[in-house]
């Protein structure tokens, strides 16, 4: 059974940093499509990141290319999104999400992209204020 677990979010000033981490059980870490979203009450849900865990391949919404990275630790079935240069507008609800039916960095993009990866966690929430 696939879980996925985030923590790590909390409350930062403008420009600063974090790192959130979704931790992973129940399926093979090293194929699947992994990604972050985000989203704020009333909202659509917002794609930030992706990574094929298989060959390191990621992908980033224009919002946050240059300041967020995604990445992969295949000894602790983890992914990572470290954030910098925070701003209020990336106030939201952050949800990891998995897709391990198929893998590949051309089929992660699609379902990335299309927001159509099949598990999700819970979400954590960050808070950026001035």
């Amino acid at each position: 059974q696939v879980h996925l677990v985030e923590s790590g979010g909390g409350s930062v000033q403008v420009g600063g940093s974090l790192k959130i981490s979704c931790e992973t059980s129940g399926f093979n870490f090293r194929t699947a499509c992994m990604a972050w979203f985000r989203q704020v009450p009333g909202k659509e849900r917002e794609g930030v990141a992706a990574i094929s865990t298989d060959g390191g391949q990621s992908f980033y919404a224009d919002s946050v290319k240059g300041r967020f990275t995604i990445s992969q630790d295949n000894a602790n079935n983890r992914v990572y999104l470290q954030m910098s240069g925070l701003k209020p507008e990336d106030t939201a609800m952050y949800t990891c999400a998995a897709d391990v039916n198929r893998h590949g960095e051309d089929y992660c993009s699609i379902v990335f992209y299309q927001a159509a990866l099949g598990y999700w966690g819970q979400g954590t929430q960050v808070t950026v204020s001035s």
